[in-house]
């Protein structure tokens, strides 16, 4: 799965890597190196250009009259479906497996038109060691992944749009934009971390992914997304400051001396070395 992440680009950072239109965002995110589910989150959409009339909508049902344009938007991690009646829902929504969302009810809807990008410096999963706790569990080492280049990673996700039925019709912000990551088997070396990882796009692969007129049969949209090439990614041991979503800091991404990572804890890895 994929449960915290880092996200610490800026909205002109992004507008350059997407070739984004424009940023829907009215105050930047602020860099965040222990993003958690329903946290605030920035996703790249392709969505028909925001209406200047302020009675027409801009969520599920916007005018289409025009074509899409690729927007930079602030969402909630852990998705909502249109169909829901609490939103409390989205917390157990943060992720969707990717050999089953084109059937489950929450997600095949956004699958089919609904696909964005998440952006992230890297992702973190914990890795369970030979020590244990007062009550018998394993110690969790916490590893970050990321691009081995320092590059930024597309993560697949899907959004929705919720119309809160508390509000009132003429609400200026009546709908809740959420998210959630499409994950997949971790191959190689990353396996050894942990079993599942987040699917990623490669920028060739942008367009045909945002794209909400695409063919959403699962096998076309499947070929899309593959696993991060070899040597694209690599994973080292944090400290366990990253455990507290009230740690926050670029502190949190910086690798660990071995000796002070958690016995029988897995080496700094590759996505290119052995699998286990």
């Amino acid at each position: 799965m994929c449960g915290r992440y880092a996200s610490s680009r800026r909205p002109e950072d992004l507008r350059e890597e997407f070739e984004l239109d424009t940023v829907e965002v009215p105050e930047p995110l602020p860099p965040d190196y222990n993003v958690a589910p329903t946290k605030q989150v920035y996703a790249v959409v392709e969505r028909p250009a925001r209406s200047t009339a302020p009675d027409e909508p801009d969520g599920p049902d916007a005018p289409a009259e025009t074509s899409p344009e690729r927007q930079l938007r602030a969402v909630r991690w852990g998705l909502v479906p249109f169909w829901a009646k609490d939103p409390g829902i989205g917390s157990r929504l943060i992720n969707a497996r990717m050999e089953t969302v084109h059937e489950k009810p929450a997600f095949r809807r956004a699958f089919a038109t609904r696909r964005c990008l998440l952006p992230a410096d890297g992702y973190y999963e914990w890795y369970p060691t030979e020590q244990r706790t007062r009550a018998g569990k394993p110690v969790k080492q916490p590893f970050f992944i990321r691009p081995a280049d320092g590059g930024m990673l597309a993560m697949a996700g899907l959004y929705e749009i919720w119309r809160d039925p508390t509000r009132d019709e003429d609400d200026p912000a009546p709908f809740l934009w959420t998210c959630t990551v499409l994950t997949t088997s971790a191959e190689d070396s990353l396996g050894r971390i942990h079993d599942r990882m987040p699917l990623l796009v490669e920028p060739q692969r942008y367009d045909a992914w945002l794209d909400p007129a695409a063919a959403a049969r699962p096998e076309d949209l499947a070929d899309l997304l593959v696993p991060a090439a070899p040597g694209r990614l690599e994973a080292f041991p944090v400290s366990t400051l990253v455990n507290n979503v009230r740690h926050n800091g670029p502190e949190l991404v910086e690798p660990l001396q071995p000796e002070d990572a958690a016995p029988s804890a897995p080496p700094r890895a590759h996505a290119a070395d052995t699998p286990r």
